[in-house]
């Protein structure tokens, strides 16, 4: 069938809300259509070769940010502080992989998010589910989860401000190398991991004095005062989506605008969905979650739908099986993606699959995470494919939603800090603790790699 933005609405569709008023919905999409697009074509290309670098070994992949944004936490601190984690865990990755790391945000436009039923029941109340801020109310009222399509227009104008922010963080000098013992956060000073982090810091300060001696520095590197950043989110909201897909005049090819990269979920990942129709055809690398359910067969069929150029760096799979699933699941879906000759880069999302709930929170263990990202690396090195970078869910506040890591937090920390609106993310202690591990991981991987070598002659 031939593509174009809106064929998706031919298609069965999942996860998305039912508008009570359709004039209003028609109309607010008609506006955000008439917007300036929030990202740009040649930043989508650069971000679809530096992906493809990560599905060759070349590089590695750092996906991380907010379960779900919120429309009441849009401050300049917040923004802020999880781009400084995100920093961190790149500078602690590059050292321990010593390749590029492709810093991939989950910011700018994930205000979405699917659910598991269409409704909720508290107190005997039954009410539609809370599917994120750009479609209704976390608060438990009628009027509240009534789906309202005027916030797409709030949606689109949180998404500028927080890209306008973070292009600046990232080209403006916060990014430096030089700032490294900077981006720390106060409590992070009162962990076993900052002093980790210290030490690497001073590594890192040595080189850069090795370089300024040998002339370079931020004046005449850009690579040491800016990075690239990207922003993604989940492709749920679909009439919000199309609204902002554009033909790039340069490329003559359409690209969704919301994001850099988009992905599609584990419960819209429907060959014949509404949701595939719609990204296969828009030029962004793209993404998919790829969940225990999945099928080796599917699995192929939807990567020749979504990426029929077969281009590496064009579809991301996002394998989030859970710990106790991923070494029984993942191996023959990289064996068949393999056998196929399909083109793709693998991440691992540890969070999704290994969600429980300990005294009424919903959380994670710090501990599972671990054991999913090495059961990852554990499939690809026997299968002989490319472990390109994980996608955690994480903010830059010293929440307490995950147990473990750092501080040892057990269920009865959870209540102290529980901030998030959706699902359970990382602190930033936590956050840089895995980063450590994972970089302590590539890092012995990639020394025992020349020894299997050896070995094999």
């Amino acid at each position: 069938m031939a593509w174009t933005p809106s064929s998706w609405r031919g298609m069965p569709i999942r996860q998305v809300p039912e508008y009570p008023d359709a004039a209003a919905l028609a109309a607010m999409e008609a506006k955000i259509a008439s917007f300036p697009p929030l990202v740009f074509a040649g930043e989508c290309e650069r971000l679809k070769t530096a992906l493809a670098d990560a599905g060759h070994g070349r590089a590695f992949v750092l996906q991380g940010g907010d379960c779900a944004e919120s429309f009441g936490d849009f401050r300049a601190d917040s923004i802020r502080d999880s781009f400084k984690v995100l920093l961190q865990m790149a500078v602690v990755l590059t050292f321990g992989a010593t390749v590029p790391v492709v810093k991939l945000g989950r910011m700018a436009g994930q205000f979405a998010k699917p659910r598991s039923s269409d409704t909720e029941t508290m107190g005997g109340v039954t009410l539609p589910s809370y599917r994120g801020d750009i479609i209704n109310g976390p608060d438990f009222t009628p009027e509240a989860r009534i789906p309202d399509p005027s916030r797409m227009e709030f949606a689109y104008m949180q998404s500028a401000g927080t890209l306008n922010l973070l292009r600046a963080f990232a080209t403006g000098g916060f990014a430096d190398l030089h700032q490294v013992h900077r981006w720390n956060l106060d409590f992070l000073g009162k962990s076993t991991v900052w002093d980790r982090y210290e030490g690497l810091s001073a590594r890192i300060d040595e080189t850069l004095a090795f370089m300024a001696a040998c002339g370079m520095n931020s004046d005449n590197a850009p690579q040491i005062r800016e990075t690239a950043f990207y922003t993604s989110h989940e492709s749920l909201l679909l009439p919000y989506e199309e609204a902002l897909t554009r033909m790039s005049s340069t490329h003559n090819r359409h690209y969704a605008c919301s994001a850099h990269f988009l992905w599609i979920g584990d419960r819209t990942r429907q060959p014949d969905g509404a949701h595939v129709e719609f990204l296969r055809g828009v030029a962004n690398p793209i993404g998919m979650k790829v969940g225990p359910s999945t099928e080796a067969a599917e699995l192929v069929r939807i990567c020749k739908l979504l990426n029929p150029g077969n281009e590496m760096g064009r579809l991301t799979l996002i394998s989030r099986m859970g710990a106790d699933k991923v070494t029984a699941k993942l191996p023959p879906l990289l064996r068949a993606a393999r056998e196929a000759g399909c083109n793709v880069v693998w991440l691992c999302d540890p969070m999704h699959g290994n969600t429980t709930t300990q005294a009424g929170y919903k959380t994670r263990s710090f501990d599972a995470i671990l054991a999913e990202v090495r059961g990852f690396f554990d499939a690809h090195a026997a299968e002989g494919t490319v472990a390109g970078g994980v996608h955690v869910e994480m903010t830059g506040s010293n929440v307490t939603e995950c147990t473990g890591g750092a501080y040892r937090l057990t269920a009865a920390n959870l209540a102290e800090n529980y901030a998030t609106s959706c699902d359970p993310r990382l602190n930033a202690a936590q956050s840089l603790e895995l980063a450590f591990l994972i970089a302590e991981e590539l890092k012995a991987r990639r020394a025992a790699a020349p020894r299997q070598v050896r070995a094999a002659e």
